[in-house]
């Protein structure tokens, strides 16, 4: 195959519509052409997919459905995408604005930090947006950077984005997706990404903008990679130590331990202004003592020597090995078996499984599989009306769960527009028992899922003048009743429904005209519905706790795979590690962490319970994960484990879940 960068006219693709003019740009998924939109006479840049990117009609199809998602992100500071579509010869692909202005990569900012601050911010606004439509764009870095005819700093190339709960993470070769130099360690590993995963390249992104070069510099891409999960961070120089607090966070190996969110990011930003004071100007950055770190070799060389790893694979026989020996925490992917052709995961000196990318030891056909049991589940709680309520199963939760695995396959899709249905009509109703409070509950979570699938708002403006409307006659009923005090309370009540004053007003002045009643009306309580969810204490199990419920009770210990190759079989009692009798138990099955609920409720400790899903994941998981009450199957022998929300064996034991229980208030 001919490098597209010398193609000529005759060889480049044909698309309909479009002029195609030169390449601008070749990488190792796809080829940017400057084109021409013949129909508007503009110019456009035109990123056609190679044929080996996406092999398959299956990859095609869904690259498409992902670009039209993407295109629907409408930002001041996001590069938006025109059309999608395929050429002549059956390749995807989708244009865009051409930005003649260059990108970030070649722009010289060192030590010029209003400048620097501002591009920031403006990126983490994009993000943020982009994050809250359920978007996560994975591959943050100085050349996706682009600027328009005012030097506005624009996101470009989602490329390899993708909605929270799509599983295209990897490879089918297994190989982790994104550009080393600025790649998180969770990402080089092959693990599960979200938000933080670009909150962390937006910090290389800034370390390198302020100082000229990269945090960490290698001259290939697995040993980038391994600085990135396990160099400590560095330090600024002494005219930028204001800014170390937020490169600290920013850069953390943890994810939990970076900030929550690119608001929280941006929050950190504006303290590293407020704490220099007057020095947040352009200052003098001493050149490196290291030469390949010198700020043209940022710029070019790791580019250069990275170029071929823009999509890494850190999964070939002997190098995930090796990455994973030095560096994966034991026991993250416990209970995998062995994969044909490559030698089986070894074990770590505490009986751990190495690490290894989820692509290699998960199949998709098992992936569809919990998926789908998870949409049969909600709508059966749909159906049911168990849409909010109980915390243990109930329609949200299980909708949550097949979105995180699939958000964009068809049944997921329609799963999610019956469920805004549904949570529509119990709004609705509860406003018709004058329950407003029951029908914010159920409006807030309509607004979440419509932010989740990229609503443009306008179902909830829908929505909005249909409780409006439900508002009104309402009100019109107690008015028929001449019970002024229960009007009042209902209006009170009902506030956030509209933001329409002269609305307001007309109701405020009906009520008013109502004369009140001569006896001291029984005000209705404006009911709290039990769908909402009360502040829950959640708290982790140790193996000290565990052992005294084990003696009382004699349970027997499950089995939880072997310590090593050669080691024996383990239990509760010997999993753990150097975390010692204090740290969390681990290796018990979902029915001991319920059997140690009961024993807790029976000894007069307390009312106890499994969590849900959605009140593990608003909790940290370090150090342990913990069983759910999340069903993947109808007879639960398949149960849900926080971390990844895996669906495990719910009869065996794993090394990373033990138990987490919500302590009633």
């Amino acid at each position: 195959m001919n490098d597209a960068r010398h193609a000529t006219r005759d060889e480049m693709p044909q698309v309909a519509g479009h002029r195609l003019l030169r390449v601008i740009g070749h990488g190792g998924m796809s080829t940017v052409y400057l084109a021409e939109q013949v129909s508007l006479g503009r110019k456009v840049a035109l990123k056609v997919m190679l044929p080996e990117a996406l092999a398959d009609e299956v990859s095609r199809s869904r690259f498409e459905h992902e670009a039209r998602t993407i295109a629907r992100l409408q930002h001041p500071h996001i590069v938006g995408i025109h059309e999608v579509g395929r050429t002549e010869d059956g390749l995807p692909f989708y244009s865009m604005p051409h930005l003649p202005r260059g990108h970030l990569a070649q722009r010289d900012l060192r030590g010029d930090q209003p400048r620097v601050a501002a591009i920031l911010r403006d990126l983490l606004d994009a993000l943020d947006y982009a994050h809250v439509r359920g978007v996560v764009h994975r591959d943050v870095k100085a050349e996706n950077v682009l600027f328009d005819e005012n030097e506005r700093p624009l996101l470009a190339d989602f490329g390899i984005a993708l909605r929270r709960g799509g599983n295209p993470r990897l490879t089918s070769a297994g190989l982790a997706v994104g550009s080393t130099a600025y790649m998180p360690p969770e990402q080089a590993r092959g693990l599960e990404v979200d938000r933080r995963a670009d909150l962390y390249s937006l910090g290389v992104l800034g370390w390198e903008m302020l100082t000229g070069r990269l945090p960490y510099c290698a001259s290939d891409a697995l040993t980038m990679a391994l600085k990135h999960v396990q160099d400590p961070i560095p330090r600024l120089p002494g005219v930028l130590r204001h800014w170390q607090p937020l490169f600290d966070a920013a850069l953390a190996k943890r994810p939990e331990d970076r900030p929550a969110s690119a608001q929280d990011m941006r929050e950190a930003l504006d303290q590293v202004e407020r704490r220099a004071g007057r020095g947040f100007g352009r200052v003098e950055v001493p050149a490196s003592t290291d030469a390949s770190s010198s700020a043209r070799a940022s710029r070019l060389r790791p580019r250069l020597a990275l170029a071929a790893a823009a999509t890494i694979g850190i999964a070939f026989a002997g190098a995930w090995w090796w990455m994973a020996r030095v560096t994966a925490p034991p026991a993250r992917n416990a209970g995998i078996d062995a994969v044909p052709g490559l030698p089986a995961p070894a074990a770590d000196a505490a009986g751990g499984v190495l690490a290894m990318p989820e692509a290699m030891v998960a199949s998709g056909q098992s992936a569809s599989a919990e998926g789908a049991a998870y949409v049969a589940n909600a709508n059966q709680q749909i159906a049911d009306g168990r849409l909010l309520a109980p915390a243990n199963a109930n329609a949200w939760d299980s909708w949550d769960a097949a979105w995180r695995i699939n958000a964009t396959h068809a049944d997921v899709q329609l799963l999610t527009a019956r469920l805004f249905d549904a949570l529509a009509e119990a709004a609705t109703a509860a406003l018709g028992r004058a329950d407003a409070g029951g029908a914010r509950a159920f409006f807030e979570r309509a607004r979440q899922l419509d932010a989740r699938r990229g609503g443009d708002g306008s179902a909830i403006a829908l929505l909005r003048k249909r409780l409006e409307a439900a508002l009104a006659a309402q009100l019109d009923r107690l008015l028929g009743k001449r019970d002024r005090a229960a009007a009042e309370a209902l209006l009170a009540s009902s506030a956030w429904i509209t933001d329409d004053p002269a609305r307001r007003r007309a109701w405020q002045a009906r009520v008013a005209a109502l004369p009140a009643k001569p006896t001291t009306p029984v005000m209705p309580a404006v009911a709290v519905p039990a769908s909402a969810p009360a502040p829950v204490e959640i708290v982790t199990v140790t193996r000290t706790e565990y052992a005294r419920f084990a003696e009382a009770t004699g349970r027997a210990a499950a089995e939880c795979g072997r310590a090593g190759l050669f080691g024996g079989k383990r239990s509760w009692r010997t999993a753990g590690g150097r975390r010692g009798d204090a740290g969390p138990v681990a290796c018990v099955t979902a029915a001991d962490a319920q059997a140690y609920a009961n024993w807790l409720d029976a000894q007069g400790m307390g009312r106890h319970r499994l969590p849900s899903a959605g009140e593990l994941r608003a909790q940290p998981l370090q150090p342990i994960a913990g069983w759910t009450t999340l069903c993947a199957d109808a007879d639960c022998a398949r149960r849900m484990a926080s971390g990844k929300l895996r669906a495990l064996d719910a009869a065996q034991g794993y090394p990373d879940v033990g138990i987490r229980l919500v302590r009633a208030r």
